[in-house]
């Protein structure tokens, strides 16, 4: 794979893992130093649970897009029979 490179830092699962990871982590902090509210929840520290299962699933994402990574050729053949691209402009010739 000499032409091609890492999507990396672009590649969605990172942005959702750092997303859901970031959310899970307030919730979890949350389940750690608020108040539970059990009474609420029937007895369960709901922040708490639904933090420590969403940074479960971030770490998944980032996990899952460093062991598959997406590759990314340099360069992409031109593609000449899509209806929906727009015709590409005509250079003037000098002197018209």
């Amino acid at each position: 794979m000499a032409d091609t490179h890492k999507a990396g830092a672009f590649d969605i699962r990172n942005i959702i893992g750092l997303l859901i990871g970031s959310y899970g982590l307030i919730l979890l902090l949350m389940g750690i130093f608020a108040d539970p509210e059990t009474d609420k929840t029937g007895g369960v520290n709901a922040n708490l649970w639904a933090g420590l299962a969403l940074l479960v699933v971030g770490v998944v994402f980032i996990a899952w897009s460093r062991l598959r990574p997406i590759y990314v050729p340099e360069d992409v053949e031109e593609v000449r029979d899509d209806p929906t691209r727009p015709a590409p402009k005509k250079r003037r010739r000098a002197g018209h």
